[in-house]
């Protein structure tokens, strides 16, 4: 299969399921309500998405991010309950983030253990202390300071486009702007071509001068970073933090980032084509839940989604070569 024809096959599966949804959902679907609920939704997972993008880029991955993003979450709520001032708490637990990331990056690049083995651990851990440090319980109410929970209410609104009480909601916002910062990085810096490079042949790249366990030790911290940023955002829109609440964020990340590796030359991942496959899983979540099928039909075609694009990618990538 060519890269054009892969490519529009995936385009026409999207636009396919779209036009489903939109015809057995003909008064509620495509309207600018749901769509902005869509997007206010996602917007962890766009943030997720966008920096696994980085790490598998380098034909890495990371396990872990849906405990970091549970685990940063309870850290700024711990400390929300300790009268930290919101800045300080917000900064700790994206530290966290950063720090967790930093720590894959070692086992990874540094000391060589497989990605898989090695983010597979931290996952355990990271879940570890979010239990430990919430004491297993849920951490909501007054606890929460208003400005926290409240920033996730806001937003930009819409009535000049004649769409009253209606709003682009502020999560989409810091979400699509980590999906720009994220495409700058990647396709217009020289951090991205070198990712790009390790990703294609280490030892290449390694001859070439790219330090190879500085940059991938980099790209983790960025994807712990952006995790712990995802469970902060995720902490603001319920107004509570719970030690399990990022335990979906891998797998739909992952799936996203294989469905958009199906969309571009040798099945490289490109952080734009990641934001397609974002929406088309949250399209199909949100088509799914309105139409009040079973939640775990949802996980079996989120699997058969991911097989396949996985698949395809793999196939793109050995005709590449």
């Amino acid at each position: 299969m060519s890269d054009r024809l892969r490519q529009s096959a995936t385009l026409l599966g999207f636009a396919l399921i779209i036009l489903f949804f939109a015809v057995r959902l003909p008064d509620t679907f495509l309207t600018a309500r749901n769509l902005l609920n869509i997007s206010q939704q996602l917007s962890m997972l766009m943030v997720v998405a966008a920096t696994m993008t980085i790490v598998m880029v380098m034909n890495d991955f990371d396990l872990s991010v849906g405990s970091m993003a549970s685990l940063a979450g309870i850290v700024a709520a711990v400390l929300f309950v300790a009268d930290w001032p919101i800045w300080a708490a917000l900064s700790a637990a994206l530290l966290v983030g950063l720090l967790g990331g930093v720590f894959n990056g070692i086992l990874v690049a540094v000391i060589g253990i497989l990605p898989f083995v090695a983010t597979l651990g931290t996952l355990t851990v990271f879940s570890g202390l979010a239990l430990y440090i919430s004491e297993g319980t849920t951490i909501f109410g007054r606890d929460i300071p208003a400005e926290f929970s409240g920033f996730a209410r806001g937003g930009i609104p819409l009535e000049a486009l004649g769409l009253e009480r209606l709003k682009i909601p502020a999560l989409s916002l810091v979400a699509f702007a980590v999906i720009a910062v994220t495409w700058v990085l990647l396709e217009h810096t020289s951090f991205g071509r070198k990712l790009y490079a390790v990703g294609g042949n280490r030892e290449a790249a390694h001859l070439a001068g790219i330090r190879v366990v500085r940059v991938r030790l980099i790209a983790f911290a960025l994807t712990g970073l952006g995790a712990a940023g995802a469970g902060l955002m995720f902490a603001a829109r319920v107004a509570s933090a719970n030690p399990t609440q990022g335990a979906g964020l891998m797998l739909d990340a992952i799936a996203a980032v294989f469905l958009g590796m199906t969309m571009t030359k040798r099945g490289e991942p490109r952080v734009l084509y990641t934001l397609v496959g974002v929406l088309m899983l949250g399209i199909i979540d949100n088509g799914l839940t309105q139409l009040r099928v079973d939640s775990f039909i949802r996980e079996i075609l989120v699997g058969l989604i991911v097989i396949a694009a996985v698949v395809v990618a793999h196939v793109s990538k050995r005709r590449g070569k």
